[in-house]
């Protein structure tokens, strides 16, 4: 559950940024949104539907001064929910699947926006080791 992921070359990368309602926290949200990613491992990986992994992240307040072009610093407490595909039709094939609305309708029904965008992998790398 907490291990290390491979993504091969060629995947497809959703990014969906999560915002809680006002007085949700993650705590609140943390039973709902596990269930969501094991039926999505469970139910879609592999040759079962195209998913390849996935991660969750919670912004940590940390805006980079050298990476950032605009002057604002804000950003709002939210999360990601990052997974990788062979392909955007099987992504969106098991989300239109009514064992997975099911569980993300537990995590919608705690949030005020969620927003899910697609990205073409262009290039990977790890760091040279010496």
């Amino acid at each position: 559950m907490f291990g290390p992921i491979t993504i091969p070359f060629g995947a497809k990368m959703l990014f969906n940024s999560v915002t809680l309602k006002p007085g949700v926290t993650f705590d609140d949200v943390e039973l709902a949104v596990g269930q969501m990613c094991s039926v999505v491992k469970d139910t879609y990986g592999g040759d079962k539907g195209g998913f390849i992994a996935g991660q969750v992240f919670k912004f940590s307040g940390f805006v980079s001064d050298e990476g950032s072009l605009n002057a604002s610093r804000e950003a709002a407490e939210h999360y990601v929910i990052v997974t990788y595909w062979r392909s955007f039709e099987e992504h969106e094939q098991s989300h239109a699947n009514q064992v997975f609305r099911d569980t993300f309708a537990k995590v919608a029904s705690l949030c005020s926006d969620t927003k899910e965008l697609g990205y073409d992998l262009l290039w990977q790398g790890e760091a040279a080791v010496h």
